[in-house]
């Protein structure tokens, strides 16, 4: 059980931790300490209600048809291996710093509003929850719930760290330079993952 939770937590980790608008969003509430709690809630919620949705979905087609799990498997690592690669190309042209300077003030309602547009109106989101981890979890079988679960903890976990430890990551997520090793991090665990998937270790 421990192998395939692990799996889930570093696959969930590894494209989660691809900055984007929401990531952002949450790191820029730490920075300001503004309804940091709700925040880390409502994003931690969506991606609860994304995972399980897709682990459920893709349960679902693999017991109604066992041939598209063979499709799912190769599917997902061609996704991993083009976004691994993109994360690589991305650490060798990074030029982009985390701005947080902005206003001090906002209400809880804006604030949470925020988080939930940034949320379910990017597209990514469906790709990366329901899509591909849902994809890789029905690979698992029985054991698409324990990978599922693996995969939300990891969300947790980066929102919590988003959140409160914002204040310590400013500083580093000034420079381009940090986006460049995140990147490269990202990078080689999409492309492990991607191999892992391939050859069905």
């Amino acid at each position: 059980m421990l192998p395939i939770f692990t799996a889930g937590f570093a696959l969930s980790f590894s494209l989660i931790l691809a900055i984007g608008a929401q990531n952002a969003f949450v790191l820029r509430q730490g920075i300001r300490r503004l309804h940091v709690a709700p925040v880390v809630a409502v994003c931690s919620l969506s991606e609860a209600i994304l995972i399980f949705a897709g682990v459920a979905g893709f349960g679902v087609i693999a017991e109604a048809a066992p041939w598209a799990l063979e499709a799912m498997r190769w599917g997902g690592a061609a996704f991993l291996l083009a976004y691994g690669l993109r994360s690589l190309y991305g650490a060798l042209n990074a030029t982009d710093a985390l701005e947080a300077e902005g206003t001090a003030e906002q209400s809880l309602t804006a604030a949470l509003t925020t988080a939930l547009v940034l949320t379910w109106a990017n597209p990514h989101v469906y790709l990366d929850t329901v899509g591909l981890i849902g994809a890789v979890a029905a690979t698992y079988g029985e054991g698409r719930w324990i990978f599922g679960t693996g995969a939300l903890s990891a969300s947790v976990v980066f929102f919590l760290i988003l959140g409160y430890g914002a204040r310590a990551l400013a500083p580093v997520f000034a420079r381009p330079k940090a986006w460049m090793w995140l990147d490269v991090i990202v990078g080689v665990t999409m492309l492990a993952l991607a191999a892992k998937l391939a050859l069905n270790l």
